[in-house]
């Protein structure tokens, strides 16, 4: 990522509040996984003008034509993902609908500078928040996120939002459509991946069957969905992208936010159950006591600004949800063909224990007693 130095020096100026010189300043490039077709690259940049030590954290956006993995989606389906991913949606985290709803205990990192490189290209200069880690996250920090996504669907499942942000569901059917069905559903009639090795030995016997069967129920499941009471969510609300700055440990800073449309009351809960154990920091042992507390939470959040739902459907947005977009997406299929290693032996074991946590879950709403629930109302008080 090239930046230019007098832009480096402009921003520093901001982020120190002074017109001196902000000193000398390095680059340092953040690792990361190139799962989302719109980031380009991450870094930090760090300086000290005065004595005085500064960073701001810059990300590169782009349209998902420039993505490095964009080979990996099956030609026919790329100039589709080119043409309709909302490669700019990141920039509604500063918007009005978003920034002007946030409940207490929530906000939005310092955004300094958007610079358009070009038609297809932004660097977004935004506050780089001293975090806790990942493995510093407590049932204590759960349970605030998910009162606070509470709050934040309260806030924003008025009218007047709901009706500026299109149908209901639109960019979940959008992902699923694509890496769901399209990417991972077909994995699931190849017999040479269930024969492989590395997954006959991690895979339970049954998890290939029960995987059919949520597939099947994905489009009911989406339909469900898209009748149930809606807000405007965060989308992508793992606690990667809550962020909990160490000098306000009260307070999560929302980042990389995603799906801006109408969804389900209760969505945003999935990302928050699973996205520290997908990535491997959380055991999927500690998920059941996660999953029993994030309901209550939510719904308390929700209450406590003006919103009185229905548990029955935050439930179903929750897990239905989690069904559609996660459980047929978390083995880690495109793995197959590199060399087995311990390593790989041990993703497995964990994406295996992950799907089968999710599965579980996610029977219980093609049930035929669990499909009745799901289809309250919300009150607004």
């Amino acid at each position: 990522m090239e930046l230019s130095a007098t832009e480096v020096a402009e921003v520093a100026k901001l982020v120190l509040g002074t017109d001196t010189d902000p000193g000398p300043w390095h680059v340092e490039p953040i690792a990361y996984q190139s799962g989302s077709p719109a980031t380009g690259g991450l870094a930090r940049v760090r300086g000290a003008g005065d004595g005085r030590p500064w960073s701001v954290f810059v990300k590169l956006v782009h349209h998902p034509r420039h993505w490095p993995l964009l080979h990996l989606v099956p030609e026919q389906f790329r100039e589709e993902l080119c043409r309709t991913l909302p490669w700019r949606q990141e920039l509604a985290m500063w918007e009005q609908p978003f920034a002007g709803h946030l409940p207490e205990g929530l906000r939005v990192p310092v955004l300094y500078r958007i610079t358009e490189l070009d038609d297809e290209r932004l660097l977004l200069w935004m506050e780089d928040v001293d975090a806790i880690a990942d493995a510093e996250w407590t049932l204590d920090h759960y349970r605030r996120a998910a009162a606070a996504l509470g709050g934040l669907a309260a806030l924003r499942s008025t009218p007047e939002l709901l009706a500026g942000a299109g149908e209901p569901g639109w960019a979940l059917r959008m992902l699923v459509g694509n890496r769901v069905m399209r990417g991972s559903v077909p994995a699931l009639d190849e017999d040479g991946i269930w024969a492989h090795p590395l997954v006959a030995s991690t895979v339970d016997a049954r998890l290939r069957d029960d995987l059919r069967r949520i597939a099947a129920a994905v489009p009911e499941i989406l339909d469900r969905l898209d009748a149930l009471p809606q807000a405007l969510a965060h989308g992508d609300a793992s606690p990667q992208n809550l962020l909990v700055p160490r000098g306000e440990p009260e307070t999560f800073v929302a980042i990389d936010v995603a799906f801006q449309c109408p969804l389900a009351i209760g969505f945003d809960l999935g990302q928050l159950l699973v996205g520290l154990a997908h990535a491997g920091h959380v055991d999927v042992t500690a998920l059941p006591g996660i999953h029993d507390l994030l309901v209550p939470a939510y719904i308390e959040g929700m209450r406590a600004n003006g919103v009185d739902p229905d548990p029955d459907a935050v439930i179903y947005g929750y897990v239905g949800g989690l069904a559609a977009r996660a459980a047929l997406t978390s083995l880690p299929y495109e793995t197959l063909g590199a060399p087995q290693t311990e390593q790989l032996t041990t993703l497995w074991r964990q994406r295996a224990a992950l799907t089968r946590f999710l599965a579980d879950l996610s029977l219980g709403l093609i049930q035929p007693v669990a499909a009745q629930a799901g289809t309250g109302s919300t009150v607004r008080s």
